[in-house]
């Protein structure tokens, strides 16, 4: 009974901060002289009009409003969903060669053409969710479309797995960095991370074979080759046979991919228990170590730093995307792998999160605490680890008939 009114407390709580502080913030940044939604906003809160879009945001932000609609059972959030959806499907989607780029400037033209895959992962992410939301036909048709783009011409014949990127006729590239701080190594575990949740979330309203036989490869090779047997951290960066290049470690991905590995395992379990059963239980077992793993970063106010860089620093920023996961991991913890007190732990880091990340004066969440330099929206500063963190625990709360 304590924990159900914990839970229930917590559930009001984050349903207030989406529905009041999150939600309309990003509602007020719709762009509606050259559509989408702005593409930077500075972390003293000023609005850049000319920034370049970038697909990842785009697409975050489609995901998150197609998402607010399904699960707080809601449609005044989808025509927000519906202005992401076009501008990326008009401005975004390359009708030539397939695939989303990059980034288009501030009214839409051709930026940068480039294809990260895990841009067409987010992309997948978005559309697969605005279906699930609306039903709508077309959005489906073009998240299928992506899938096979990624399939074709990211995923490694030879030693599984997915390369990070191409070119925009999908030829090789030589910087396949998906930001300047990344190693330009052939594969990473953070787009294989972001591939795995699109697929996952595609497999809900698409049960094709293909998909299913690429999301359970996809799986294996975290269990087999990004999980690391003897810390239970994820390795970063790989070259394409597996090899690990660097020794550095994320908490925050770590804390992120133990859930989220759980929940594309139990999807299939759920298609085909006899079949997929035995996989969900080495990945039980697996997703529970790396969350214990991650805990290492836990620090006595309820926060999770975020990362050791390969030369052994220490990072100990407390970046919003970090805090959001940590909440929504040890919920995961508590619900699906019966650890009583990870509620607490939850509700902890939620605290820090109130006290020293959420804007309490014009909405949305700080970079960090204190932290006034960096974007409150851009590139990678997007609603969608946030607004996922809310309505992960709404969901599991009031689910859906």
């Amino acid at each position: 009974m304590e924990n159900h009114n914990v839970l229930e407390t917590l559930g009001e709580e984050l349903h207030h901060e989406l529905t009041r502080n999150i939600l309309p913030y990003w509602i007020q940044l719709r762009d509606r002289k050259y559509g989408g939604y702005y593409g930077r906003v500075t972390g003293k809160e000023e609005l850049i009009k000319e920034a370049p879009k970038g697909a990842v945001l785009q697409s975050r932000i489609l995901w998150t409003f197609s998402a607010a609609a399904r699960v707080l059972r809601d449609t005044q959030y989808l025509p927000h969903a519906t202005y992401a959806k076009d501008f990326l499907l008009e401005k975004m989607y390359d009708r030539e060669y397939g695939g989303v780029f990059w980034s288009v400037d501030h009214k839409g033209n051709l930026a940068d053409p480039r294809k990260q895959f895990y841009a067409q992962g987010f992309a997948i992410y978005g559309l697969s969710e605005y279906h699930r939301a609306t039903a709508d036909p077309a959005a489906l048709e073009k998240a299928v479309a992506l899938f096979l783009d990624i399939e074709n011409h990211s995923y490694d014949k030879i030693y599984g797995g997915y390369l990070e990127a191409a070119s925009r006729n999908w030829s090789e590239i030589r910087d396949n960095r998906l930001s300047s701080k990344d190693a330009n190594e052939k594969k990473s575990m953070n787009t294989h991370l972001h591939i795995l949740e699109p697929y996952t979330n595609l497999f809900r309203v698409w049960k094709d074979s293909r998909l299913e036989q690429a999301l359970a490869n996809l799986i294996e090779v975290f269990l087999d080759k990004i999980i690391d047997p003897r810390t239970h951290h994820l390795s970063l960066f790989f070259d394409e046979e597996y090899h690990v290049r660097g020794s550095g470690l994320s908490y925050g991905h770590d804390i992120e991919a133990s859930w989220l590995l759980m929940e594309a395992a139990r999807e299939l379990a759920d298609y085909k228990p006899g079949v997929y059963g035995p996989l969900l239980s080495r990945v039980t077992d697996q997703s529970r170590d790396v969350a214990y793993a991650a805990l290492k970063g836990l620090q006595p106010d309820g926060s999770l730093i975020c990362e050791v860089d390969s030369s052994g620093r220490i990072d100990k920023t407390r970046h919003w995307w970090v805090q959001a996961e940590t909440v929504a991991g040890l919920f995961y913890l508590y619900l699906w792998h019966n650890v009583p007190h990870a509620l607490d732990m939850a509700v902890n880091c939620w605290k820090y999160i109130k006290e020293n990340i959420r804007d309490k004066e014009h909405g949305e969440w700080f970079w960090s605490p204190g932290n006034t330099t960096d974007d409150k929206a851009g590139f990678w500063k997007c609603p969608y680890h946030n607004s996922r963190m809310c309505l992960e625990i709404i969901g599991h709360m009031h689910p859906l008939p």
